[in-house]
């Protein structure tokens, strides 16, 4: 098949474009380089250095699918720049949408996320809860969803969206290198780097068994694998939404100690006050994803989705101090 991978330089994009190839797929990549990477397109892929919305000039009826993930993704950002989240999140789909249709092209794999969420009600959280974003990151995909809806019903799209929690880990060359970055494994590991001089840890007193907040950590690689999955279970005319995520949650102690291990550094830690909109526990219900797309991750391990991820970091550094 050929498949056209919106935002392909980036983190999950690269990764989702490597297992492509790997599957003896042939692969576009389309990004402008904004936030990702040109390092990060794996080799075997083509590339396009261009804006997602003038993807009608390349996109024609030679592609079987669409992965999408060109997309802005800094809640902090899109609460001070909201446009900035409308005109590309929710324009640049537009565009995709419309060049799609015109082409012919009527598959799509979208990145969504749990964000579109907002702050939970129950724990775990299941597709059917209600969708109430905090912010204009995740009201912007919510409006995507929206829309990719709306497309499939209309027009025949067979579409995905994944809801991801918390993509964590490292694949090949392909690794966390957000800028600012704001995940808090690649955080640990800063300071593991000796370039942070300590992490801090949001509030200390919440419901939890250690008393700082539980998330759901997925390894970027059984991601990746969700997609190929997704695109063979969509069907014309659905639009179908799954969570990704373990279904197991790690407090932010829990990650800290386990770098501590991994790494062999002290990892120093101050304790911080709460950030406003923060749940205690936000974890993923999979079921879904189990059922309708036959996904189950295979790296479960907090240990080793930090090994990874320390792999990648140590690389990169490297990289720095030699150029």
């Amino acid at each position: 098949m050929r498949y056209l991978v919106t935002g392909g330089a980036g983190y999950v994009g690269g990764v989702v474009s490597a297992h492509l190839l790997e599957a003896g797929h042939e692969v576009t990549v389309l990004d402008d380089l904004s936030t990702g990477f040109r390092e990060g397109v794996p080799a075997g892929a083509t590339f396009i250095e261009g804006r997602i919305q003038d993807v009608a000039r390349w996109l024609d009826a030679s592609y079987d699918g669409v992965l999408h993930f060109a997309a802005f993704s800094q809640v902090g950002e899109s609460v001070v720049d909201p446009e900035k989240y409308w005109v590309n999140n929710v324009g640049g789909t537009t565009a995709l949408l419309a060049a799609m249709r015109d082409a012919g092209v009527r598959r799509l794999v979208f990145s969504s996320t749990a964000a579109t969420y907002g702050e939970p009600r129950s724990v775990p959280v299941t597709e059917t809860d209600p969708t109430l974003p905090t912010n204009p990151y995740g009201a912007s995909k919510l409006a995507v969803d929206h829309m990719i809806t709306g497309e499939a019903r209309a027009h025949g799209l067979a579409a995905a969206s994944l809801r991801y929690f918390n993509v964590a880990g490292a694949y090949g060359s392909c690794g966390e290198r957000h800028d600012p970055e704001s995940h808090l494994i690649p955080l640990v590991l800063q300071v593991a780097l000796g370039r942070r001089d300590a992490i801090s840890v949001y509030g200390g007193d919440y419901p939890t068994p250690d008393g700082t907040c539980v998330r759901d950590y997925i390894h970027v690689a059984d991601l990746a694998e969700a997609h190929l999955l997704a695109l063979d279970a969509v069907t014309p005319g659905d639009h179908l939404i799954c969570n990704l995520g373990n279904g197991n949650g790690f407090s932010v102690r829990e990650v800290v100690e386990t770098a501590r291990k991994v790494t062999g550094h002290a990892v120093p830690e101050v304790t911080a006050p709460r950030r406003a909109g923060d749940p205690a526990v936000l974890v993923a219900s999979a079921e879904a994803a189990r059922e309708r797309l036959g996904w189950v991750p295979s790296r479960p391990d907090l240990a080793e989705i930090i090994e990874d991820a320390w792999a990648f970091a140590r690389r990169a550094a490297a990289r720095e101090s030699a150029g």
